[in-house]
């Protein structure tokens, strides 16, 4: 298998169809992601174990799990909101388990309907669980600090409380926490500052990732501002569908399409081709012909003459 430089890790089938009024059919979900795994990408967040009346378009996600297990060398990886749904995960068979800790409080509350007293304590409760698991079965257990740039519901946030939070998860127990644009707040001095906040209380090998909103047009130059600080995976949602359906205005993922180009652009290696990833697109785009789908890449094609890294 190529070795890339950049993981790009794909959470269009969770985060982007979560928050969709189209619910997209089992079997189209399957075949949607066994496309995006043919097109070179090796994670792929596939669905949310919560309970189906919150989310109807998660309800299938034990039947995606299954599907993708199939799929050689595709890490599989699912979001869950408690013990609850990560015992569902390890009992799925999930390679990567992420919980989101919403550094705004009310967030949290509306979110997961837990404080962050309640959240840590099921963190520890979930790192307990993998850490019983069989060595070669373990899932990788990481907490997404979500709302880390700023809130809908409460504004600003702290971040020395993001650093908190994030130290008070690794003792938690968890292996790793990811910093989540939930809201589209960021901007790429604030990221550059947090990341290193973070970096300086847990270790750079305790903080790899970043999750990104598109909300403010600011998505593609913080992606950047993190691959030059040296983040090695960032989130991305094909065609840039999805948010958080419980935080007011937080649409638009960055898109994967895009994300990959200023990625290969720069020189670096994503493993992923480019033809492949269309035909991924325009499945989705006919299997929810009612969503509309994001991507300045796709609409105006390589530019002549553009190779790989």
């Amino acid at each position: 298998m190529e070795q890339v430089d950049i993981l790009v890790s794909e959470v269009g089938p969770r985060d982007g169809l979560q928050s969709l009024a189209q619910v997209m059919p089992t079997q189209a979900k399957c075949e949607w992601i066994s496309l995006l795994a043919a097109a070179g990408l090796r994670e792929i967040e596939v669905g949310s174990f919560v309970p189906p009346s919150v989310l109807p378009q998660m309800a299938d996600t034990a039947e995606i799990v299954a599907h993708a297990r199939t799929i050689p060398g595709l890490d599989v990886a699912v979001l869950v909101p408690n013990l609850r749904g990560a015992e569902n995960a390890v009992r799925a068979g999930a390679h990567k388990i992420s919980i989101p800790l919403s550094v705004s409080e009310t967030h949290s509350l509306k979110n997961v309907r837990r404080n962050h007293a309640q959240m840590l304590e099921e963190i520890a409760a979930i790192a307990s669980l993998v850490a019983q698991q069989p060595a070669e079965q373990r899932p990788h257990f990481e907490v997404g600090l979500s709302t880390a740039f700023g809130c809908t519901l409460e504004g600003p946030v702290s971040e020395e409380l993001v650093v908190r939070l994030a130290v008070a998860a690794i003792e938690a127990g968890c292996a790793e926490v990811g910093l989540s644009d939930t809201t589209g707040y960021a901007n790429p001095a604030q990221l550059r500052r947090l990341v290193k906040k973070v970096w300086d209380a847990v270790g750079r090998d305790r903080l790899n990732g970043v999750h990104l909103h598109n909300t403010r047009g600011q998505g593609l130059a913080n992606a950047l501002a993190a691959l030059d600080m040296g983040i090695t995976t960032v989130d991305a949602s094909m065609g840039g569908i999805g948010g958080c359906p419980f935080a007011p205005g937080a649409s638009g993922n960055i898109v994967t399409e895009d994300l990959v180009f200023l990625v290969e652009a720069m020189g670096m290696k994503t493993g992923i081709d480019f033809e492949a990833l269309m035909r991924a697109r325009d499945f989705l785009a006919a299997a929810m012909p009612d969503v509309e789908i994001y991507g300045f890449t796709p609409a105006a094609g390589l530019p002549r003459g553009f190779e790989r890294a």
